[in-house]
């Protein structure tokens, strides 16, 4: 018997430490190379192991258990899926096959690509309830692609609720008094959230400064050429790029706002990495955009979107989620009016953007409708003035509220 052991592999030089979210396969199952077998939480981004070899799976960690880097989570027996013969009986015997018999046999056997999923069409068919005898695979040896999973997903129709569905919600008001309460562990990513929140309420001197923004002269720019931006970049020109621009554009001109404390140094930067919030059912994340002062307005919009798209599904690598300089979160989207957003450490400081509203506005001795929005920059004070704080929430209103000034560097 070959027993090889599935261990926790290295996933980065600062993580010491993971959470094994989930088994993606049952104990005593036989897995394929390659198959995905479980799912790890790290302080930064999940991953997913895949199987180092073919075999029956035994597993020896829990789902919830915090394991470190080069533990035994599992073995697999490489000679389970052949089976021993040590206890079979004799078989009788038989005449043997001519070589010529023995080729045929084995051109007519299904390779193992055949009908097997590439890991990333795996994932997505747990994720759309889609089993392989529902695909044709179009790979190579016939192994099922993500795109073959895609095409599948876009073909099968909608699921209608099951009675027991509608009666779960018919019977809903039963559980209207209940005083039912559940207990979960926290993610690890959540819990990474948490320590690090707690570190910078307690470890930076945070004020918050507001201002509000006109975006009046913003909404009439995309009005204007969004269609001529889709078509020949292929996205939408969105407020984030307007707003990242701004921001690393005054961040440049500010270079107090852009630098972070190193024990007793202040470190600057002469570039803009600004990190974008994106929410995810994990939690919210924040990686980088490098280099935004340098990038045109289809690029910063990209590069946002690659970034959310792999966030939300999980894929972010943790030399995608490392760096920054200063952070742009947007609560607008859910509807919020005003908040006092927290610090990214080591960062120094953050811009919150908020909804947009139609206010009466008094416009040259005039009374205006205009879309307006709050502005708040929280930042350390120990190393940001308030009369920078204030200073640079004015240049990007002045960006903003004359894009041109933005796009002239002016």
């Amino acid at each position: 018997m070959a027993i090889v052991e599935i261990k926790v592999p290295a996933i980065g030089e600062s993580i010491t430490e993971v959470t094994l979210g989930k088994w993606l396969k049952k104990d005593g199952e036989l897995v394929a190379i390659d198959d995905p077998i479980c799912e790890f939480e790290s302080d930064k981004a999940n991953m997913e192991l895949p199987a180092e070899v073919a075999g029956k799976l035994s597993l020896l960690a829990k789902e919830g258990d915090d394991l470190a880097i080069g533990a035994v989570i599992a073995t697999i027996d490489t000679e389970a899926p052949t089976g021993s013969t040590a206890s079979k009986p004799a078989a009788a015997p038989v005449a043997a096959e001519k070589p010529a018999e023995t080729a045929q046999k084995v051109a007519a056997a299904p390779g193992y690509a055949s009908g097997h999923p590439s890991p990333a069409a795996a994932k997505l068919m747990a994720e759309q309830n889609i089993s392989a005898s529902e695909i044709s695979g179009s790979g190579k040896d016939g192994r099922i692609t993500k795109e073959d999973v895609m095409k599948a997903g876009a073909e099968k129709p909608a699921a209608q609720p099951t009675p027991s569905v509608a009666a779960k919600d018919a019977d809903s008001s039963a559980s209207a008094f209940s005083r039912n309460i559940r207990r979960e562990k926290m993610s690890r990513m959540r819990r990474t959230i948490a320590t690090r929140l707690v570190s910078a309420k307690n470890n930076t001197a945070m004020l918050t400064t507001f201002n509000e923004v006109d975006l009046t002269e913003v909404m009439a720019l995309r009005d204007k050429y969004q269609d001529r931006f889709v078509a020949k970049y292929g996205i939408k020109l969105g407020f984030m790029s307007l707003f990242a621009k701004a921001c690393a554009q005054a961040l440049i001109e500010m270079p107090e706002v852009n630098a972070m404390i190193d024990g007793n140094d202040i470190i600057y930067h002469d570039y803009a990495d600004i990190s974008i919030a994106i929410s995810t059912p994990a939690g919210l994340v924040v990686p980088p955009v490098h280099n935004v002062e340098s990038l045109n307005f289809a690029q910063i919009e990209k590069e946002i979107k690659v970034l959310a798209d792999k966030a939300r599904a999980g894929k972010l690598t943790l030399e995608e989620m490392s760096g920054g300089t200063f952070t742009i979160t947007n609560g607008g989207v859910f509807g919020s009016m005003m908040s006092t957003p927290i610090i990214n450490e080591p960062q120094s400081a953050i811009l919150g953007m908020h909804a947009i509203q139609q206010r009466p506005m008094a416009i040259n001795g005039e009374v205006k409708i205009r879309p307006m929005m709050y502005l708040a920059l929280s930042y350390d004070h120990r190393i940001i003035d308030g009369s920078s704080s204030v200073t640079f929430l004015v240049k990007v209103k002045k960006f903003l509220e004359d894009p041109m000034t933005l796009m002239m560097g002016i």
